[in-house]
């Protein structure tokens, strides 16, 4: 397989690693677009959220709680941070292997209206 994000998060290609443990990896983007922008990834490959079988969705909990230690970790939980996952085509999904984009580091503006 050649998926630039199984690569990063195995060690393949060298990159930023700001978190890694046995199932997530986490590294800074290449291009951010806030202070702090952080790929969060699943170390096993996943096209996206609809590609994860249902007996494995306990990997979505291991990113949210890499998150949670990541944004202690770097000193941002308290001020706030934005988690997106873009799923598929339509979602704006670029590279097809599911990715958490965590930002902070600014206040970012409402992106949904009431």
């Amino acid at each position: 397989m050649d998926c630039i994000f199984c690569k990063l998060a195995n060690g393949e290609i060298p990159t930023n690693m700001v978190y890694e443990d046995d199932k997530v990896a986490a590294f800074r983007d290449m291009s951010p677009v806030t202070p702090v922008h952080i790929l969060v990834v699943p170390k096993k490959h996943y096209t996206s959220l609809e590609d994860i079988a249902l007996e494995e969705m306990d990997i979505i909990g291991d990113i949210h709680r890499a998150i949670r230690k990541i944004a202690a970790q770097e000193g941002f939980a308290e001020n706030g941070y934005r988690i997106i996952n873009n799923c598929g085509k339509h979602g704006g999904q670029e590279v097809p292997h599911i990715h958490y984009h965590l930002l902070a580091g600014k206040p970012l503006t409402k992106l949904i209206t009431d």
